[in-house]
C-alpha cells in the first residue's frame, strides 16, 4: 500500500497542480483575448517552471513566500463573497434547470458536482505530505484537516451561491474565467481587472504550496525504504528534496497540455481507487495485524465511518466517467507490476514476508552508505 499510494500520487498530485496552472493561464486570457488554446497550455507550462524555480530553496524561505501568497488568496475570496452577496438576486440563484430533481438527473449531477467539490478540499494534502516538517503533527494535522473542511465548505457555498445570484447558471457554466465575469457585472472594467489579478495570484498560491508539499511525499517514502531510492536525495547545499521536486514538476508540466475537465475527472478516479478506497482497506488491515502501533488519530464509531466512506467513494469513482476509470485501473495495474519487480529486487513482501519496517530501513541505510 505505501508503494501504490506514492505511485498514484506521483501522477495525481502534479495533476492537481496543473489545474491551478491552467486556471491561471485561462484568467490571463482576459488581458490577452487573442491568445490561442495552445498558447494557454504553454503559459501553464511557464507557470510550472517559475514555481519550480521559486521552490528550489530551503523550506523556511519557501514558507515565507507561501504566507504572502495565502494573504492574497484570502483577500480575493473575501472580495468575491462580499461583492456577490451585496448584489444578490435570490430568484436568479435558485432558478434550477427543468427536471433538475428527477432521480436520474439529480444523482448524475450530484456525482459530477462531488468530483469538483472533493477536488476543492485537496489543499490540506500539503500539510499531510509535510508531516516530517510540521511541529507536533499528531495534533496539528487533524486540526488542519478539520478546519480546512469547515472553512472550504463555507467558502464554496458562499462563493457559488453568490455567483449564481449575479450570473445566470447557463452563462456561468460556459465561462472559463467566472470570477472576472462576475466582477465585471458588478464593478465594470476596473473591478474585472482587479479581481483577475487577484485570482491569478490565488491560482499561483495553490500551485506553489501544492508542489511544495507534493515534492516531500516521494522523498519521505524513499527515505523510509518504501519507494525508489533516487527520490531520497537532498540538495547538497539547501537540504531539500530536489530530485522529487524536479520529477513532480516535470509531470505537472506534461499534464498542462490536457484540458481542465479531463484532468479533474482522471485525477479523482486515480486518487479514489488507491488513496481513498485503498486507505480504507489498509486501515482495516492495519488495525487487525498491527494492534501494537501507536495511533495519534482516532476514527470514532469504527467501522461505521469506513463503511459509509467506502460506499461514497465507490459512487464518486463511478461518476468520474469510463475514460477516467480506465486510466485509474491501468495506472494501478502498472503500479502493481512495478512494485513486484521492485519488491523482488529488494527482497520485500511478498518475496520476504517476514521483513519488518526496521529491516527495510536498515537495508536502505546500508545501500546509502
Amino acid at each position: 500500500m505505501p508503494f501504490l499510494f506514492i505511485w498514484s500520487a506521483i501522477i495525481a498530485t502534479p495533476m492537481i497542480m496543473a489545474t491551478g496552472a491552467i486556471g491561471l493561464a485561462n484568467y490571463l486570457s482576459y488581458f490577452f483575448p487573442n491568445i490561442t488554446p495552445l498558447e494557454i497550455k504553454f503559459v501553464a507550462v511557464g507557470v510550472t517552471i517559475i514555481t519550480i524555480a521559486l521552490l528550489y530553496r530551503r523550506v523556511k524561505s519557501a514558507a515565507k513566500i507561501s504566507t504572502i501568497l495565502w494573504i492574497g488568496m484570502i483577500v480575493t475570496v473575501v472580495l468575491v463573497i462580499v461583492s456577490t452577496w451585496t448584489h444578490f438576486n435570490v430568484h436568479m440563484a435558485f432558478n434550477f434547470p427543468q427536471n433538475a430533481f428527477l432521480p436520474s438527473k439529480f444523482f448524475m449531477g450530484l456525482g459530477g458536482g462531488m468530483l469538483i467539490s472533493i477536488y476543492d478540499y485537496m489543499g490540506y494534502y500539503t500539510a499531510s505530505y509535510m508531516g516530517d516538517e510540521i511541529k507536533n503533527p499528531g495534533r496539528t494535522i487533524p486540526r488542519i484537516v478539520t478546519l480546512s473542511i469547515l472553512l472550504v465548505a463555507a467558502i464554496d457555498l458562499l462563493m457559488n451561491i453568490g455567483i449564481l445570484g449575479v450570473i445566470p447558471w447557463k452563462t456561468a457554466m460556459k465561462s472559463t474565467n467566472i470570477g472576472t465575469l462576475v466582477m465585471q457585472n458588478i464593478w465594470g472594467k476596473p473591478g474585472a481587472v482587479i479581481i483577475t489579478i487577484l485570482i491569478i495570484w490565488t491560482c499561483f498560491a495553490s500551485v506553489y504550496t501544492g508542489l511544495l508539499g507534493a515534492s516531500r511525499m516521494p522523498y519521505n517514502a524513499a527515505k523510509d525504504g518504501l519507494f525508489f531510492k533516487a527520490f531520497s536525495k537532498l540538495h547538497p547545499k539547501y537540504n531539500f528534496p530536489n530530485v522529487s521536486l524536479l520529477v513532480m514538476g516535470t509531470i505537472m508540466a506534461i499534464c498542462c497540455f490536457f484540458n481542465l475537465s479531463t484532468i479533474i475527472n482522471a485525477l479523482m478516479a486515480l486518487v479514489v481507487v488507491v488513496q481513498f478506497i485503498g486507505q480504507i482497506i489498509a486501515l482495516t488491515a492495519l488495525r487487525k495485524h498491527r494492534p501494537d502501533l501507536k495511533r495519534p488519530y482516532k476514527e470514532w464509531l469504527y467501522p461505521v465511518p469506513s463503511i459509509i466512506a467506502f460506499i461514497g467513494w465507490t459512487y464518486v469513482f463511478y461518476s468520474s466517467g469510463w475514460s477516467a476509470i480506465k486510466l485509474a485501473i491501468i495506472w494501478t495495474v502498472v503500479g502493481i507490476v512495478v512494485f513486484l519487480v521492485w519488491a523482488h529486487m529488494h527482497h520485500d513482501w511478498p518475496f520476504n514476508k517476514n521483513k519488518t519496517d526496521e529491516d527495510k530501513q536498515n537495508d536502505f541505510n546500508e545501500a546509502n552508505v
